[in-house]
């Protein structure tokens, strides 16, 4: 694995940009840490005595969540009570030293609190608000509760994910709220660079429900043109050949052949090089009807040589496909060695915890991560020292009244 501490330390391309996260779980503060591996300053506030939901989701070892430090990286973490009239207070001279502000409370609940974004955009009006939600600001459900679950299953990915004769299958990790940061994220920097060209600042509206329902590739289309409901299945686009398959020794190989070219080697592979010019197999109209008899073939083929066999043979043959990897199989992988894919990342008190890298990759300006996702309130006493200018006495005054 590679050193995190062995990333360069050139310039990133957000430095001198600074965010206020309010916001809990994985949505907006991913989209936090997107921009923080990319030299943003990144302020995270958390409840006191009782921090971020994350912190208590998924494995742990002693008080550091795994999954909190990663999705929490490189962050300044503050503890602030905004229900308290003198933490909402904190926000309103934060907001004034910042450039974007994320956010993922119900609809009205900012507003409520007299942090909404009318109240924010007085206070700084080059600000950018990134507002995070299942449903979004507008319509019947936007005050509905709701995670990536929620949002996968309205946003119609739930629907068509599995085998066609057994029920809907979850999709996982959860994509919607990864999908909804890295969204969030880059109508952040579009709406910063028509305020770095204007003046003008702006807010976004990020629904999970939405950024799920807009990886649906060709699906809604497909129902609004010709009223067909994409169902679930093996069947890949235009009845092209694919899927998981076991091979001799019980592992699992994917592979996928989505053009002509593709499906002709295939067919030469399997010992049918005359597949291809078959009418049940010529077009696309006919294909998906006899589909079923390439998959069992393949089946027959994968089932009668083991793992190694079969991927020397794809491989020769040139066809797109990959067996498929468990974590064990992924540390041991020297393709993920020599990108350095999975890198040592210092956090306090535990030595270094192994994360995935930071992605993309630029040549120039690439991001970099310095620390993982800190103990609850570790930066609390810099930032209202640091950045507002309070005096140890009145921050010693804001611990005792539980406002940090």
């Amino acid at each position: 694995m590679l050193d995190s501490g062995a990333m360069t330390d050139a310039r990133r391309p957000l430095d001198g940009i600074r965010v206020l996260e309010l916001a809990q779980v994985v949505a907006g503060p991913f989209c936090g840490t997107l921009m923080a591996e990319f030299g943003a300053e990144v302020i995270k506030t958390e409840m006191p005595g009782r921090g971020d939901d994350l912190r208590r989701l998924g494995p742990s070892e002693g008080d550091c969540s795994y999954w909190f430090a990663v999705d929490n990286r490189n962050k300044k973490l503050m503890t602030l009570d905004l229900h308290a009239a003198k933490g909402q207070d904190i926000v309103r001279r934060l907001v004034a030293h910042c450039d974007v502000v994320l956010e993922n409370f119900r609809p009205g609940v900012l507003e409520r609190w007299g942090l909404g974004w009318e109240a924010l955009h007085a206070i700084n009006p080059r600000l950018v608000m990134a507002r995070i939600t299942a449903f979004g600001q507008t319509g019947p459900l936007n005050q509905g509760p709701g995670y990536a679950a929620i949002a996968s299953a309205f946003g119609g990915t739930w629907y068509v994910n599995g085998h066609a004769d057994r029920p809907p299958a979850r999709p996982t990790p959860v994509y919607p709220d990864y999908m909804t940061g890295l969204f969030t994220a880059f109508g952040v920097l579009a709406a910063l660079r028509h305020r770095d060209a204007t003046g003008e600042g702006q807010w976004i509206d990020a629904a999970l429900y939405e950024s799920a329902f807009r990886v649906m590739e060709y699906t809604t289309t497909l129902y609004g043109r010709q009223h067909v409901v994409r169902e679930r299945g093996e069947l890949q686009h235009a009845g092209w050949p694919g899927g998981a398959f076991r091979t001799l020794d019980e592992k699992w190989i994917v592979f996928t052949a989505p053009a002509q070219h593709l499906f002709e080697r295939l067919c030469a592979m399997i010992g049918q090089p005359d597949l291809p010019r078959d009418p049940r197999f010529a077009s696309a109209t006919e294909r998906p009807k006899h589909i079923g008899v390439i998959v069992d073939l393949m089946r027959q083929w994968f089932a009668a040589r083991p793992a190694a066999k079969a991927l020397a043979e794809l491989t020769g043959h040139d066809i797109p496909h990959s067996p498929i990897m468990s974590m064990a199989d992924i540390f041991a992988d020297p393709h993920y060695r020599a990108r350095g894919t999975i890198i040592d990342v210092p956090a306090e008190g535990m030595g270094t915890l192994p994360q995935p890298t930071v992605v993309p990759r630029l040549s120039r300006t690439p991001g970099r991560v310095t620390h993982a996702g800190a103990r609850l309130g570790r930066h609390t006493d810099e930032i209202l020292s640091g950045l507002l200018g309070l005096t140890d006495g009145e921050i010693a005054t804001l611990h005792a009244e539980g406002v940090v």
